[in-house]
């Protein structure tokens, strides 16, 4: 037997038998089940239901979330090449459920599945959000919502489920969010809980051109204030937890009697080394922003070093990552100090 042997149908009732009891039509022909047969089983009071087109639900009941999530899937993802060729698999020999080509949960089921408390659970959602490219010839249906991307992002694999990462499915889930706390409650999720930093979130909301209204600036503000307080925190952990000597923390620095040099987070009075925290991130929609703001943080830093002052850039992500490292490199720096020829005298006062 090769694979151009024609197969005999399966009896019906294997597919009973499947995990997820939702296959396409496609899927269902591969399995010999012919459209007439199809649609005799999907008639009223059948052991059947059409749950979007050309996606059957495989029992008379409601559908699970589960179903919804894979039934939503079928419908909205590309078939793969050649699926006509393919040899289906035998029974008990486990049931291929991966025709999602260019097709990814997102919006508020994405972060429903990233588990976020502030998402309502997958049952109560009207609708499913899926991420699908721009040239897709479909439109939205039942419950899904088709969302067009011009690239999709690579795909988060929850149990069996290909979702979007968590900034884009928070901006696809907020830009059908009109109540200011919801998007509020979403945003500072994704920060508390680790599954991104601020940064890519507003990257993501800039790219969707949320950052025009009033009640998503409000959230990033705050965002934006929590993700600076977090990894400051991280800092403080940092020196607690790796032994490093206290510095001053959030101090600004002045030559006497001279211009005001910057900021900085943490600085070693003694040790001329300081710590500053990159927390940039584009808040009104221009790249210039983010640039006038780089040139900014490279110009102090130019300044300092120049008096003889090590600069160390930290970022929020470096220091969730990979917190021992920056210890590292931190530590590197103050102990780099002693073959250093002196700094010039700064004024310290706090910030």
């Amino acid at each position: 037997m090769n694979h151009n042997t024609p197969l005999s149908p399966r009896p019906l009732r294997h597919l009973a038998d499947v995990q997820r009891r939702v296959m396409s039509t496609a899927q269902l022909r591969a399995h010999g089940v012919s459209a007439a047969d199809v649609s005799a089983h999907c008639r009223p009071e059948g052991p059947w239901q059409q749950l979007l087109p050309g996606v059957c639900l495989l029992h008379p009941g409601p559908p699970t979330s589960e179903e919804r999530l894979h039934g939503a899937l079928l419908f909205a993802g590309r078939p793969p090449a050649k699926a006509a060729k393919t040899v289906p698999a035998q029974p008990g020999a486990g049931e291929p459920h991966a025709p999602y080509a260019d097709a990814l949960i997102t919006g508020l089921a994405a972060l429903a599945l990233h588990r976020f408390s502030s998402a309502p659970p997958l049952l109560s959602l009207d609708r499913i959000d899926v991420l699908v490219p721009r040239t897709r010839r479909l439109r939205s249906t039942g419950f899904i919502r088709l969302v067009r991307a011009q690239a999709l992002p690579t795909a988060v694999q929850i149990a069996g489920v290909p979702v979007a990462p968590v900034p884009r499915a928070l901006a696809d889930a907020v830009a059908g969010l009109a109540e200011a706390g919801a998007v509020r409650r979403l945003l500072t999720e994704a920060v508390r809980g680790n599954h991104c930093e601020p940064a890519a979130i507003v990257r993501e909301l800039n790219q969707a051109r949320l950052l025009t209204r009033p009640h998503v600036v409000d959230a990033v503000d705050s965002l934006l204030a929590e993700g600076r307080a977090i990894a400051e925190d991280r800092i403080y952990q940092m020196v607690a937890e790796h032994g490093l000597p206290d510095p001053l923390w959030n101090v600004d620095l002045r030559l006497p009697g001279g211009p005001h040099l910057g900021g900085v987070d943490a600085y070693w009075p003694d040790l001329a080394v300081a710590v500053e925290l990159d927390t940039r991130a584009p808040r009104h929609g221009f790249r210039q922003d983010d640039d006038a703001l780089w040139s900014e943080y490279a110009r102090k830093r130019e300044h300092l070093e120049r008096l003889g002052i090590t600069v160390v850039h930290l970022t929020p992500k470096k220091l969730r990552e990979s917190l021992e490292q920056q210890a590292t490199v931190v530590r590197t720096a103050l102990m780099a100090s002693a073959d250093r020829d002196p700094a010039a005298y700064v004024v310290v006062l706090p910030r």
